[in-house]
């Protein structure tokens, strides 16, 4: 990295830091012992703090070195296709994770495409919470000893603890979306 960068960069995070505290230059300076001045040029990238003086302003902006100098992964919003990841049974249900690091949040939504006269395997009783919107075709939704029929349009939301299995009673392939919380795939 260049100096010129890790200045800059430096630079803009106490200047972030200092707005989030809701700080002058002025303030800052005082509160550290530096001039606005030496605030100022920090704040653009000019100069280079020492590590005591480093330390002290980021002490002064109430966080640590460590917090200061992690990096945030980019937050990731949009998810395409090509990184979605499918898994085909043998007579060609398709399950398809549309996000496809969702083990790591709350929710786990996937796209499903159940052949007709099929099902998928049985779901064990858990904790969490399943919704299903169904696009195009029919359902079935065991739940327990209940049986629901779901049709194009419709959506379906349960708690997880009885034992669930989707079946396709139709001549067409059904379609839909399916979250489950917390993530079990």
């Amino acid at each position: 990295m260049e100096l010129e960068y890790v200045n800059e960069h430096i630079g803009n995070k106490i200047k972030d830091l200092r707005n989030r505290n809701g700080l002058t230059q002025q303030e800052l300076a005082d509160r550290t012992e530096l001039t606005k001045g030496f605030i100022s040029q920090l704040e653009r990238g000019q100069v280079s703090p020492s590590i005591v003086t480093l330390l002290d302003l980021i002490e002064c902006l109430g966080t640590t070195a460590s917090e200061f100098f992690k990096e945030t992964e980019e937050e990731h919003v949009v998810f395409s296709e090509e990184g979605f990841f499918e898994k085909v049974d043998e007579v060609g249900n398709s399950i398809q994770w549309i996000v496809p690091t969702a083990q790591k949040y709350k929710m786990e939504p996937l796209l499903v495409v159940v052949q007709p006269h099929q099902s998928l395997e049985e779901d064990k009783p858990h904790d969490g919470e399943e919704f299903g919107y169904l696009i195009s075709g029919r359902l079935k939704l065991y739940l327990g000893e209940a049986v629901y029929s779901v049709k194009a349009g419709e959506s379906f939301y349960y708690p997880a603890k009885r034992k669930h299995r989707i079946e396709n009673p139709g001549s067409r392939p059904a379609k839909f979306i399916w979250v489950s919380t917390p993530p079990t795939f």
